[in-house]
């Protein structure tokens, strides 16, 4: 019954949904097909490092990703960016899978000549085309990309560097509808009207901060509206339309927010300012969460990622009183009698171009970004100069004319001990870097400890990177770098906050990922992009088997505690009226129990697709099984399983009494296995029992009995588990309570808790008992918003300490 109004609930809300009519006003495509398939919304907060998410959780400044880790278990990874560690970068890897497709957001195009920056669309463009013939499978192959450097295959694309503004479906869409779009959504248009003018007071504030502490007067006039237009209006507009695209069962989406990062360039990564729009951004996600949870068409997992973090620094120019340009040209001065003027241009800010991707040609014209191919005439240098490309932390020198390597050390060498540069380095060989600081002459890979620090937590992999980003078609003939270890973090643009290098802050991202996720990181114990682009595919079924992740693959844990689950599964049928056995399996897996006790599983019937549902979830768990049905009609089976990862003996399985004068009575069973942990067997009794007070009585007595808790292999630690449909204070439980103990009472911290219904549970009805010797170190009902949804009961989880008792060992 209660399944029933929950699924005419959720039948009711998404008939209403404003995303789902919105679709339909649009003549959008919708998914149709199983409601189960896979579907992945990748969520990418922009330049967030790990230690400045954790310092944000820590301030209560995001309240939803905190509930994420507390609640829903969700599990906190750490995520190396690659180098350079740019937006560019890391979207082309986690895209493509390719690694330094860019050697840094701006740098000069060999073809062209120019120097191009990564947020001009034909420069993104050019670089995605090269990027799709270089990659087998594209990651956002018929999904939708919002606020992207690359639209990563997506079959709709909005607001990315590539393709600016809306995608055509609004752009050639019917005023009406656009007026309809506004109306429907007039909550999301107050608030962003609300928010537009809050954020336009803090920007006012900001902007006359600015002035006090001397900033340039229209640099900080021109920050005013692309705040407000970052922060706010594009992440509302990437919002809405993500939830349209979820309502029509998109395979995947990823939507990328911006407002981070934007403020963090220009006050720091720690300011208060950047912190601010942490706040609407995890309001935003959990918007989106919840439209996932909700979504008809597919079964989504929401994943939370920071492509790179960023660092603290100092620019260059303040701090040495000139440019980078005008130490090269210095610095090239000294090698020849004749210096050849660099290329020396005012680079834009990052701020003000990344407004242009909401498009519009007043917008572009007010915003527009020097260089690239468009500009070549404006840009192009002539044959005799010096180009360089330095827009943040790394930066490109190329010279006119190829040098000797005396010559080019000569220059390093000028750069590091004359005007600063903390490193400059040059490719000597295919595989070895020379590194040059002011201490002299280092080489890499062999010499990284010296060079980055032997803490730095990615140091394995940081010369790998740098070589193939020296070794990058478009890389300069030296490579300037505004950090090494024991020195000031610099950049070469005018910025407080910056990344690309290599400083443990720039290249420590985040992956907030379910707990069951499937990942492959080698030996490393962080992930890459790459990583986080063969996990996605496996996920939404698009894998090589030969690249599938394996949970066997896993290290497996040394412990002393035993973790047993019971978890009545009513036949794979969600509150959402879908049959989904791999939801329940997830379920089971984020707990991550050593033996599961199910009950109500069905084998070979109709009414659940004919699924044999138990040995589904033990593949999905890569555990071994033994199933009983307690009710066999036909090929149709229903009844109650035990799964293990440990050695797994099958005792017994077996039916339960009935009522004589109640013969159609639904038939029960119980199924007894002893499990092999730490050189012992533990014995495990798993039952679900009838919903007649006489008929659970009988049934309870013949377990208690000769047959079952009372026979001579029965010794040692035991536990009873499952279903038993009564309430601790029953005579049901009194009489087991004679014999074994109620793991929920053994703690003096834990509150018992019920497990049915999942919704509203009240009702302390699925049980785990245990012998007197066993003691209970942990208990948990896990109660995210996945186990709600994937039975009417929510699991019980135990965590047990076995004794090692010579009498209990078995012969």
């Amino acid at each position: 019954m209660l399944s029933r109004i929950e699924v005419w609930f959720r039948w009711a809300r998404r008939s209403l949904s404003r995303s789902h009519w919105l679709a339909r006003l649009l003549q959008l495509p919708v998914s149709t097909g199983s409601g189960v398939r896979p579907g992945l919304l990748m969520l990418q907060i922009d330049g967030l490092s790990q230690p400045e998410l954790q310092r944000a959780l820590d301030r209560g400044e995001m309240p939803f990703l905190r509930r994420l880790l507390k609640k829903e278990h969700y599990t906190l990874h750490a995520h190396y960016s690659g180098l350079p560690a740019t937006t560019p970068a890391v979207q082309a890897e986690l895209f493509y899978g390719v690694k330094t497709a860019v050697p840094a957001f701006s740098y000069c195009d060999h073809c062209s000549g120019s120097v191009v920056k990564m947020l001009q669309p034909d420069t993104a463009a050019q670089v995605e085309d090269r990027l799709t013939k270089m990659s087998d499978e594209a990651l956002l192959k018929d999904g939708s990309a919002y606020s992207n450097i690359y639209t990563g295959g997506a079959a709709e694309s909005h607001f990315c560097a590539s393709a600016l503004g809306w995608g055509p479906a609004l752009r050639s869409a019917n005023p009406l509808v656009l007026l309809v779009l506004i109306i429907t959504n007039l909550y999301s248009v107050l608030r962003i009207i609300g928010l537009f003018f809050l954020e336009l007071g803090l920007a006012l504030g900001d902007f006359f901060r600015g002035l006090i502490k001397g900033h340039d007067f229209f640099s900080e006039l021109k920050f005013v509206p692309t705040r407000v237009a970052i922060s706010i209006v594009l992440r509302e507009l990437c919002v809405i339309g993500g939830k349209i695209d979820l309502s029509r069962g998109m395979p995947v989406v990823h939507i990328n927010f911006l407002g981070y990062d934007e403020q963090s360039h220009r006050r720091g990564p720690s300011s208060l300012f950047a912190h601010w729009t942490l706040k609407g951004i995890d309001d935003s996600i959990a918007r989106l969460w919840r439209a996932a949870n909700r979504a008809q068409w597919r079964r989504y997992e929401v994943w939370i990622y920071s492509d790179h973090g960023q660092a603290k620094v100092k620019p260059y120019h303040q701090l040495r009183g000139y440019s980078l340009e005008q130490a090269v040209e210095q610095s090239f001065a000294r090698l020849h009698a004749q210096p050849v003027s660099p290329s020396v241009r005012k680079a834009d800010s990052i701020q003000t171009q990344r407004v242009r991707l909401l498009g519009g040609n007043k917008v572009q014209r007010l915003f527009a970004v020097r260089g690239g191919p468009a500009n070549a005439g404006q840009d192009r240098v002539t044959e005799a100069a010096i180009q360089v490309a330095a827009l943040g932390p790394v930066g490109h020198i190329y010279f006119p004319a190829p040098l000797t390597e005396q010559d080019y050390h000569f220059v390093a060498t000028e750069l590091v001990v004359e005007h600063k540069v903390p490193l400059v380095l040059r490719l000597e060989a295919p595989d070895l870097l020379r590194a040059t600081t002011d201490d002299g002459d280092f080489y890499l890979p062999h010499d990284s400890a010296r060079i980055f620090g032997a803490e730095h937590p990615f140091l394995d992999s940081l010369s790998d990177d740098l070589l193939r980003l020296c070794q990058h078609a478009d890389a300069g003939d030296l490579v300037v770098m505004g950090w090494r270890n024991g020195v000031t973090a610099q950049s070469f643009a005018d910025e407080n906050g910056a990344h690309a290098g290599a400083t443990p802050e720039e290249t420590n991202g985040f992956a907030l990922l379910p707990a069951d996720t499937l990942l492959v990181s080698g030996n490393n114990s962080y992930l890459r992009p790459r990583d986080l682009y063969h996990a996605a595919l496996h996920y939404l079924g698009r894998s090589p088997q030969q690249q599938a992740p394996s949970r066997s693959a896993r290290p497996a844990e040394q412990t002393d505690t035993l973790r047993v689950m019971t978890y009545n599964v009513h036949s794979c049928i969600g509150l959402d009226g879908k049959v989904d056995v791999e939801r329940v399996a997830r379920v089971i897996a984020q707990a991550n129990p050593d033996v599961v006790a199910l009950q109500e599983l069905d084998v070979g019937r109709d009414r659940s697709l004919g699924l044999d549902q138990a040995q589904l979830i033990a593949r999905y768990l890569e555990m071994e099984f033994h199933f009983h049905p307690a009710m066999h009609m036909e090929e149709e089976r229903y009844g109650d399983a035990i799964l293990t990862h440990l050695p797994l003996r099958l005792v017994k399985a077996g039916p339960l009494p009935g009522l004589a004068d109640r013969p159609k009575l639904e038939p029960r069973g119980a199924i007894w296995a002893a499990v092999q942990f730490n050189g012992q067997e533990v014995q495990i009794i798993n039952t679900h029992l009838g919903l007649q007070p006489r008929e659970r009585l009988a049934q309870i007595d013949c377990l208690l009995g000769k047959d079952w808790l009372g026979h001579a292999d029965c010794r040692g630690p035991v536990v009873l588990c499952g279903d038993l449909n009564a309430q601790p204070n029953s005579q049901v439980c009194r009489r087991i309570t004679a014999q074994l103990q109620d793991s929920q009472t053994l703690l003096a911290q834990h509150r018992p808790a019920g497990t049915f219904p999942s919704r509203f549970a009240a009702l302390r009805i699925d049980h785990i008992f245990v012998s007197q010797a066993v003691a209970v170190t942990a208990v948990d009902i896990p109660s995210s918003q996945l186990a709600k949804v994937a039975s009417d009961h929510l699991p019980l989880l135990v965590q047990l300490r076995i004794p090692h008792d010579a009498a209990s060992m078995t012969d």
